[in-house]
C-alpha cells in the first residue's frame, strides 16, 4: 500500500480554515476517497497542555514572551503525538490526510518573532526539526487562505461578541497580526503554497466561492 497524502488548510485567525477543511473532507468523501480531517493543536488531548498554557498567556501575555523555537516545539509535540496516536496508521495505509492547520502555521506565527534575515534559516530549522527529527510526514501541498487582518478582525468581533477578553495571546495583538499575514505570504512565496484569497472589497469572500477554488486546488494535487 502506498502512503497516503496530506494537504494543509493554512491561515490567519478567522479565514474559514475549520469551515473549508470540513468542505474539502466533505467533498472528497463524496467522491469515493478515504480521506481524514484532523485539527492541529489536538486540543481534546494531553499533548496540548503546553499549547493552551502559551495561548492562555502563562509564560507571558505578549507573544514575543515565548521565543520562536520555544513556541514552535509546543506545537510540534502536539504534532508528533497526534500523529503517533491517531492518524500514522490511516496515512500509512493510503488515505488522504486533511489538516486544519499543522507545521506550517509556525512559519506563519512563529517566524515573525525573528529578525527577517533569520527567516530562511528558521524555516530550513523547523522542517528539517518536524519532517526529518520527528518523522511526521510534509505536506503535499499548502493552501493559505489569505484574509487581510482588518476584515478577520471584524469577524473575530462579531464571534466574541466584541468581548476582547475572550482573545488568545495572538488575536488581541494587532501588530503581531499584520507581522504574521507578511511572514505567511513570504513563507508561501518560498515554498510554494497555494495561495486562495478569501476577501472581496471590504469584506469576506463567499464561502462557496473560496471552496470552489480550494477543491479545484486539492484536485491538481490527487491527480498527480
Amino acid at each position: 500500500m502506498s502512503m497516503g497524502k496530506l494537504i494543509v488548510l493554512e491561515g490567519l485567525d478567522a479565514s474559514g480554515k475549520g469551515t473549508q477543511s470540513r468542505l474539502l473532507f466533505e467533498a472528497v468523501s463524496a467522491m469515493g476517497r478515504d480521506a481524514l480531517l484532523i485539527r492541529l493543536p489536538n486540543y481534546e488531548d494531553d499533548s496540548s497542555a503546553l499549547v493552551k498554557m502559551y495561548l492562555a498567556g502563562q509564560f507571558g501575555d505578549k507573544p514575543g514572551d515565548v521565543n520562536a523555537f520555544a513556541a514552535s516545539c509546543f506545537y510540534a509535540v502536539d504534532r508528533y503525538a497526534s500523529f503517533k496516536k491517531y492518524w500514522q496508521a490511516p496515512y500509512d495505509n493510503g488515505a488522504l490526510l486533511i489538516a486544519d492547520r499543522y507545521t506550517t502555521s509556525n512559519a506563519c506565527h512563529q517566524m515573525t518573532k525573528l529578525p527577517r534575515p533569520q527567516w530562511d534559516a528558521y524555516l530550513d530549522w523547523l522542517f528539517d526539526f518536524e519532517y526529518s527529527k520527528l518523522g511526521v510526514p510534509a505536506p503535499d501541498a499548502v493552501i493559505f487562505l489569505d484574509m487581510p487582518v482588518e476584515v478577520s478582525q471584524r469577524l473575530m468581533q462579531k464571534r466574541y461578541q466584541n468581548d476582547d477578553g475572550k482573545k488568545d495571546v495572538h488575536e488581541r495583538d494587532l501588530d503581531y497580526l499584520f507581522a504574521c499575514r507578511d511572514a505567511a505570504l513570504y513563507a508561501a512565496g518560498k515554498l510554494g503554497w497555494h495561495i486562495v484569497s478569501c476577501a472581496e472589497g471590504d469584506g469576506p469572500r463567499s464561502v462557496e466561492a473560496i471552496h470552489a477554488d480550494v477543491l479545484r486546488i486539492a484536485a491538481e494535487v490527487l491527480h498527480d
